[in-house]
């Protein structure tokens, strides 16, 4: 029937994408269902989420587990100008129930990668926005205000702290430090390399005391995006259940 058939599509659909709130429960649960059969089937090797905060983790992690099935990956946003599921707790969760965190996003959105600074073009588009928060933020000592090149102290701070590390390590690409500081986070990082070169860079684990150094040059600046302005659904309509809070 016709209505069968937006079940089975709204299923195939939530393999690779969330399945939109605007479904009736029904369909929504038979796309759930229908992740588990997907495995029991033998289709596919694991089953994941994406931006699932800590309520709605543990709801489906327990759900899968009744039919024996393992939660593998939450992908989340995670940088080091985005650290909120280090700070809410939702990494801690993670870990706690042997889910894999993917962090995408985490050269956030290019500001990592030494593309952006005072002493550079100022960003266009989007960015700017972004821009003009990033650079306004001061040091934990004091400083900065303001935006553009008078008033970057925390986000250069950052960037020397980067470039530091670089320099440690054979004056690796800073989007290379980027991506090691989110592996010594426990997380598999998932950038958008353009070239064959910069998906073969990697500059090595961090040392403890080069991460710790990195955590508190981040610490002054606030989230990329800030949580509450996130374009995702805080709460699943039917549960309750706080579905984005990192």
């Amino acid at each position: 029937s016709e209505s069968s058939q937006g079940e089975r599509g709204a299923a195939r659909r939530g393999l690779h994408r969330p399945v939109p709130d605007s479904l009736p429960q029904r369909v929504r649960e038979r796309s759930v269902l229908g992740r588990t059969r997907v495995y029991e089937q033998g289709l596919v090797k694991a089953v994941g989420v994406s931006n699932y905060g800590s309520a709605a983790l543990r709801a489906c992690h327990a759900k899968l587990a009744k039919r024996g099935i393992p939660l593998a990956t939450n992908q989340i946003q995670l940088s080091l100008l985005y650290r909120c599921p280090l700070e809410n707790g939702l990494i801690e969760t993670c870990n706690e129930l042997g889910v894999k965190v993917i962090a995408y996003s985490p050269l956030a959105l290019g500001f990592l990668t030494g593309k952006y600074g005072s002493d550079k073009p100022f960003p266009s588009g989007p960015r700017a926005n972004i821009a003009k928060t990033l650079f306004a933020a001061p040091t934990s000592s004091g400083g900065g205000g303001g935006s553009g090149s008078g008033g970057s102290a925390a986000f250069d701070h950052l960037l020397s702290a980067m470039q530091e590390v670089s320099r440690a390590h054979g004056d690796a690409p800073l989007c290379q430090v980027a991506l090691n500081w989110c592996i010594a986070k426990g997380a598999v990082p998932i950038p958008g390399a353009r070239t064959l070169t910069q998906a073969k860079q990697n500059l090595g684990a961090l040392a403890s005391d080069q991460v710790s150094a990195l955590d508190s040059a981040a610490a002054p600046l606030p989230p990329l995006v800030p949580p509450e302005q996130s374009q995702f659904p805080k709460a699943d309509k039917d549960t309750g259940l706080i579905m984005f809070d990192s």
